[in-house]
C-alpha cells in the first residue's frame, strides 16, 4: 500500500541552528527537549517510510538574504538576526541536520517569519500538486508547527502533526500546544504516520 499522491509531509526547522547542542546552536532549551524526545530519530523514520511509499517531500527553514529586508516578521524579537547576522541563507546554522537533509528533488523553502505560507509560494506549490493532506513535524512545536496546522487548515487543508516528531522549549510548552492541536487537525504518533505511508505495522512488524 503506497501513500495517496495527494499527500505531503512537511518538514519544518530542522536546523543546525535550533536542533544542535554544539557551538552552532542558538537555542539550548529547544535542543535539549529534541535530544530527550528523540525527536530527530523519529523524524528519521517518518521521513524514509514518506520518502518509499511516494509521498511529496516538503524541506522548510528559516533563512535570511544578505539584507534582511525580506523577513515579514518585524517584531523586535526577530531583530536580532540582523544584528548579528545570523541565519544566512548559506550559513551552517541555517542548513538542515544531516540525518534530515533533502535529497534531490526534494524543495526547500526558505522562510523569513514563523508560518511557512507567509512570504513563499508553498501554499501554491501544495495546491499545484495536488496535495490535500499534509503531514507535519517540526520545531518548535508552539511556533512553527503550530503555525502551519492553522494556516493550514484555514487553507483548506487536511492536517496530521506527527506528536512525537515535534519539541518545543520545555515540555509544557509542548504540551500546552498539543492540547489545543486538534482544533487544527489530527494529531498521530510517528508509528500511526509510519503505517498510514507503508501500511505496515510496527507492531505486527516486531
Amino acid at each position: 500500500m503506497t501513500t495517496p499522491p495527494r499527500t505531503a509531509l512537511l518538514m519544518l526547522d530542522y536546523q543546525v541552528a535550533l536542533v544542535d547542542q554544539g557551538p552552532l546552536g542558538r537555542a539550548a532549551a529547544l535542543a535539549a527537549q529534541v535530544a530527550e524526545r528523540g525527536v530527530i530519530d523519529k523524524a528519521q523514520a517518518v521521513l524514509a517510510a514518506a520518502r518509499e511509499s511516494g509521498a511529496f517531500i516538503v524541506h522548510v527553514r528559516l533563512a535570511f538574504d544578505e539584507t534582511y529586508l525580506l523577513r515579514t516578521n518585524r517584531l523586535a524579537r526577530f531583530d536580532g538576526y540582523p544584528n548579528s547576522r545570523a541565519m544566512l541563507r548559506d550559513s551552517p546554522e541555517a542548513a538542515i541536520v544531516a540525518e534530515l537533509a533533502p535529497l534531490a528533488g526534494e524543495p526547500v523553502f526558505d522562510k523569513a517569519c514563523v508560518d511557512p505560507f507567509v512570504g513563499s509560494p508553498l501554499l501554491h506549490v501544495l495546491h499545484a500538486e495536488g496535495i490535500r493532506d499534509v503531514i507535519i513535524g517540526g520545531v518548535a512545536t508552539s511556533i512553527v508547527v503550530e503555525s502551519t496546522a492553522r494556516h493550514g487548515s484555514d487553507a483548506g487543508l487536511q492536517v496530521t502533526v506527527v506528536e512525537d516528531m515535534c519539541a518545543s522549549f520545555s515540555e509544557a510548552a509542548h504540551a500546552a500546544s498539543m492540547a489545543i492541536m486538534p482544533m487544527f487537525g489530527t494529531v498521530a504518533s510517528s508509528s500511526q504516520v509510519i503505517e498510514r505511508l507503508t501500511g505496515t505495522s510496527l507492531t505486527a512488524a516486531a
